[in-house]
């Protein structure tokens, strides 16, 4: 009798278990929809839109305003990246990927006289890329100051502000660089952060972004 009690009260002990792992991998994965930190964070986000925080960048051909005015300066969506200009990795490629959606977005805006979605690249190493880095950062890249415009924090501080509020991860590799996830963030024309797409997904996130309404509500 008492081993049948032992084995009886194990069977509970693993079905209780097997339930709490269970109903913390479906809270952790919001209803198993994500199973990576960063899906999480783009589900949020797309639940959640998130607002531009209160600080002010300045660039080349950009004067020292807040990134709220910024992003609300024509009136369209804006796609985001963050970068630095000595990186030789996944910055190439976020910079690969915004000279195709440049492309695109010249295109649209000759054929409709105007652009339909602009590109914003923010560095996050302010204390090296200041407007003299950025220029020539945005001439190698062949950026059209119209549609892609770089800029960074004028107070170098609130560069961790802009990291955290919009979840990017930037580590110092000790070697005077770093490593950071790279992504393509859909801004709304109200300054809001409502998509986040992997930097592979250029034409899902341009076509996403030129989706959305213009300020006043024009598409």
């Amino acid at each position: 009798m008492s081993g049948r009690v032992s084995l009886g009260r194990t069977a509970v002990a693993c079905a209780l278990l097997v339930g709490l792992a269970y109903a913390a991998t479906n809270w952790l994965t919001h209803d198993f929809e994500v199973w990576t930190a960063e899906g999480s964070r783009r589900l949020e986000v797309a639940m959640r839109p998130v607002a531009a925080p209160p600080v002010t960048l300045a660039g080349p051909g950009v004067r020292a305003q807040s990134l709220a005015a910024l992003l609300a300066a024509n009136g369209t969506p804006t796609i985001v990246d963050f970068m630095y200009t000595r990186c030789v990795t996944v910055c190439a490629a976020l910079g690969g990927a915004f000279q195709q959606m440049q492309g695109r977005i010249v295109q649209r805006r000759n054929a409709t006289g105007s652009a339909p979605v602009r590109l914003l690249s923010i560095s996050f190493d302010p204390l090296h890329d200041d407007a003299g880095a950025l220029s020539s950062y945005a001439a190698r890249l062949q950026a059209d100051p119209a549609v892609w415009v770089f800029a960074r924090a004028a107070d170098p501080a609130d560069t961790l502000v802009m990291l955290e509020r919009f979840q990017v991860t930037v580590i110092a590799d000790g070697l005077g660089g770093y490593e950071h996830n790279a992504a393509l963030l859909v801004m709304d024309a109200g300054g809001r952060l409502v998509r986040v797409f992997d930097y592979a997904d250029r034409e899902t996130a341009l076509a996403f972004a030129e989706s959305l309404p213009r300020a006043g509500g024009v598409r």
